[in-house]
C-alpha cells in the first residue's frame, strides 16, 4: 500500500505544477525567461544525478548485462522519436479565437503521452525501491516546471485563452494518473518488467537533460548567466547525491 500511497501523492505534486502558468501571468518576459532559465539548469542537474546516481546503479545491480545497456539506449531513441513526432506537424493557416494553431494542439498530444510516460517511470520506479521512487519523482518535478511555464507559453501563442491554457495544462496532466495506474496494476505481477524500467528511464532522463535542456541552457553565453546556470546544475546533481546518501 506504501507503492501505492507514494505514487499517486508524486502524481497530485506533479498534476498541481500544472498550475505554474497563473505565476509566469504576472511575471514580466524578463524575469520570466531569467527564473526559467535556472529551473532549465536545476532540471538537467537533477535528470542527470537521478540517472548516474539512481537509475544506472539500480539496474547494474539487478541485472548487470548488456540488457541494461540495450534499454539505455531505447530509451534515449524512444525519447528521440517521440520528439521528433511531436514537432514534425505544423500548419500554415493563421492563429485565431475561432482557430487556435496545431501547434497547440500537437504540444498537448505530446504533453499528454509525454505525462503518461512520466506516470509509467514513477510508478516503475517505486515499485522497484521507495528511495528510487523518491528520487525519480523529484527529477520529474523539477522537469516539470519549466516544461510547464513553456507549455503554457506555446497554448497562450496558440490562441487560448490564459484560464483555458491553465485549465487544459492541468486536465493533460492527468495523463500521469492513468499511466501510474496502469504500471502499478500491471508491474506488480510481472516482476520481469521491472528491471527494464530502470535503464529505460535513465536513458530518456540522459536524452532530455543533454538533447533539449543543456543545449537551451548554452544559448546564454553571458559570464554572469554562465556560472548561474552551472550553480543550479550542480545544486540539481547535488539533491540526487543527498538523496543516494541519505537513503543509502
Amino acid at each position: 500500500m506504501s507503492i501505492y500511497f507514494y505514487t499517486i501523492a508524486s502524481i497530485a505534486i506533479i498534476s498541481l505544477i500544472s498550475f505554474v502558468g497563473i505565476l509566469a501571468i504576472g511575471l514580466s518576459p524578463e524575469k520570466l525567461k531569467k527564473i526559467t532559465l535556472w529551473l532549465v539548469s536545476l532540471s538537467a542537474g537533477t535528470l542527470l544525478g537521478d540517472s548516474f546516481l539512481h537509475l544506472l546503479p539500480e539496474a547494474t545491480a539487478k541485472n548487470n548485462d548488456l540488457t541494461v545497456w540495450f534499454m539505455l539506449i531505447a530509451g534515449m531513441l524512444v525519447f528521440f522519436v517521440l520528439e521528433k513526432f511531436i514537432h514534425w506537424r505544423h500548419c500554415h493557416i493563421s492563429t485565431s479565437d475561432n482557430h487556435p494553431h496545431p501547434v497547440g494542439l500537437m504540444n498537448m498530444v505530446g504533453d499528454a503521452l509525454h505525462n503518461f510516460i512520466d506516470g509509467v517511470i514513477i510508478a516503475g520506479s517505486f515499485i522497484i525501491s521507495i528511495p528510487l521512487g523518491l528520487a525519480t519523482s523529484i527529477a520529474v518535478i523539477a522537469h516539470e516546471i519549466p516544461q510547464e511555464i513553456g507549455d503554457f507559453g506555446v497554448l497562450i501563442h496558440a490562441g487560448y485563452t490564459k484560464k483555458r491554457a491553465i485549465f487544459l495544462n492541468f486536465l493533460i496532466s492527468l495523463t500521469a494518473l492513468a499511466g501510474a495506474i496502469i504500471t502499478l496494476t500491471i508491474g506488480t505481477k510481472i516482476d520481469s518488467l521491472i528491471g527494464y524500467i530502470a535503464p529505460f528511464t535513465a536513458g530518456g532522463f540522459i536524452y532530455i537533460a543533454t538533447a533539449d535542456l543543456i543545449p537551451e541552457m548554452r544559448k546564454e553565453t553571458g559570464l554572469y548567466q554562465s556560472f548561474t546556470q552551472l550553480v543550479f546544475l550542480i545544486i540539481g546533481i547535488i539533491v540526487m547525491l543527498g538523496l543516494k546518501l541519505y537513503f543509502s
